[in-house]
């Protein structure tokens, strides 16, 4: 049987992170995609995608992300379902 999503919403600190890395024109192309991810799940119980969970995971490794950006890229990856094990 497969596991239920979680139901994790993103945060209003979190949202407002992402609308600032979306804001941003120093933001990069991943910086906005797990931006734009975790605001588009901030007032229901969509789930991030393999796209913009990776476009996260590089947000959060790279030296130059700011904290909004590495905020809400944490915030996507958190509404990311388990993998199956």
């Amino acid at each position: 049987m497969a596991k239920r999503p979680r139901s994790e919403r993103t945060s209003s600190r979190a949202a407002s992170a992402a609308a600032k890395t979306l804001a941003s024109k120093s933001s990069t192309k991943a910086q906005k995609s797990a931006a734009g991810s975790a605001l588009a799940q901030r007032g229901n119980s969509k789930v991030t995608s393999r796209t913009a969970a990776s476009a996260a995971a590089k947000t959060l490794a790279s030296k130059s992300s700011t904290k909004a950006q590495k905020s809400a890229a944490a915030s996507a990856l958190t509404q990311r379902p388990n993998r199956k094990k």
